[in-house]
């Protein structure tokens, strides 16, 4: 059965439709000027004669890229990076919220109002950087991994989750002569896939993004990781490093501006990748809570 608008929800309906696409608009123009600059021509983006479409196309800009060293050690750096540092992140976070998930647990509460503590009170910079180089961390990738392992407010999200299974479900694992650890990693991690990979993806994103804690702890180059160098050529206006090892005849037709803006579209393309294949438990995993019993 067709139900039938009333004018004002026509109305509303005409409203909302078109302010969601301006603004879809709005957040796509940048997106697509980035991608326009990496294929024009340097002569095109000198004379600032890009707008949202390519002009005088070439793809001069993705080969000086794909054949730059520096971006790729930067590249793999990050990959490893998002890699170890998810799984120390996911780890952490199921260890931890699951225990407290359990009302029985003692001194749950003082544990808590520490995990609490920390989300309003953050350590300060220089504190927090002379216990990274006490720990020895300075110049290593851990640096960047260690201080960050456990997010107390994924910790919560992962933790409610785990409350809403069925006690009676891991009453009858015990009862059966499972212990905690096969509960947890038989039975509780995979009826809790939804939330995870939700947390998967805020601690996979926040690593990729990743460039202020490299900028405090890495001085060291070659542990740069892709965000910490596309801020130095974007910040520091400077192409120098994409333009290590290319041929001189390639570069005089080019623009620092172009290879930048390759450089970024390059480094945002992974990311984006990856959303489409887990965005169905991504989905389930922002709702909970939003509904109650």
């Amino acid at each position: 059965m067709k139900i039938r608008k009333s004018p004002a929800e026509k109305t509303f309906e005409i409203v909302n439709i078109s302010f969601l696409l301006v603004m879809c608009a709005v957040m796509l123009i940048p997106i697509l000027h980035v991608v326009a600059g990496s294929l024009s021509s340097g002569n095109a983006l000198t004379h600032s004669r890009v707008g949202i479409w390519p002009v005088e196309w070439t793809v001069e800009n993705y080969q000086v890229v794909f054949t730059n060293t520096t971006f790729w050690r930067a590249f793999g750096v990050s990959v490893f990076l998002a890699v170890a540092g998810t799984f120390i992140n996911i780890l952490m976070t199921v260890i931890t919220a699951y225990p407290l998930a359990k009302t029985g647990l003692k001194g749950r509460r003082a544990v808590m109002l520490f995990i609490i503590f920390t989300m309003i009170f953050s350590a300060p910079l220089i504190p927090s950087f002379l216990v990274v180089k006490t720990l020895g961390l300075l110049n290593t990738i851990w640096a960047l991994i260690i201080p960050s392992a456990l997010s107390a407010f994924n910790m919560i999200l992962c933790l409610t989750f785990f409350r809403s299974l069925p006690e009676e479900l891991f009453e009858a694992a015990r009862v059966d002569g499972m212990n905690e650890y096969r509960i947890l990693f038989r039975i509780a991690i995979p009826l809790s896939m939804p939330i995870l990979v939700t947390l998967l993806l805020f601690y996979a994103v926040g690593h990729w993004n990743s460039y202020y804690s490299a900028m405090l702890y890495i001085s060291n180059a070659a542990l740069r990781p892709l965000q910490l160098y596309l801020y130095s050529i974007v910040a520091q206006a400077s192409a120098s490093d994409l333009q290590s090892g290319s041929a001189a005849d390639v570069l005089l037709d080019l623009s620092p501006q172009g290879l930048q803006m390759a450089t970024i579209i390059v480094a945002t393309v992974p990311i984006v990748l990856i959303y489409p294949f887990i965005q169905k438990h991504f989905i389930k995993g922002a709702l909970i809570g939003s509904l109650k019993e």
